[in-house]
């Protein structure tokens, strides 16, 4: 359940983001911290990577946002930070980043029928998804692949 004042907090964090040309991607209270911590996750309409400077010009105007509208009484911490990488791959950068991963790759067979295939990333070139499945190298076809994305646990052995 969220923190009651996570709307709130991302009402007042909207504007202060948009006059750093960025988007708030979400606002989380974790109450369960000493001290509380707020963290706003900004991002750039485009979706390319937000950088630290970025992160940092937000971080002043966004705490003394939230300090003139008195909306938090106790001690807290502002964290801001881009999203982070989700669990779907897109990019060359996101399959250099998370080779020797465990991963889904969800592909349409000559059928058309949707399969599923688990196992570690080896990479991706402009042929190719490359995968380990249980030692054995898979190459499935870049324009059978629907979508690959990063698992919890690695495949069954």
């Amino acid at each position: 359940m969220p923190h009651p004042l996570t709307d709130d907090l991302e009402t007042l964090a909207r504007p202060v983001v948009a006059a750093a040309h960025l988007e708030v991607q979400s606002v989380e209270v974790l109450a369960h911290r000493i001290p509380l911590t707020v963290v706003v996750r900004v991002q750039r309409a485009d979706g390319t990577d937000v950088n630290l400077d970025e992160c940092a010009a937000v971080s002043g105007p966004l705490a003394e946002a939230i300090e003139a509208a008195g909306l938090l009484t106790m001690a807290y911490v502002l964290e801001v930070s881009s999203p982070g990488i989700g669990e779907d791959l897109h990019s060359d950068r996101d399959f250099v980043s998370f080779r020797g991963f465990p991963v889904e790759v969800l592909r349409r067979d000559a059928d058309g029928a949707e399969v599923r295939r688990t196992g570690l990333l080896l990479g991706r070139d402009a042929a190719v998804v490359q995968l380990n499945e249980r030692g054995r190298i898979l190459r499935i076809p870049r324009d059978d692949v629907l979508r690959v994305r990063l698992t919890q646990a690695p495949p069954d052995s």
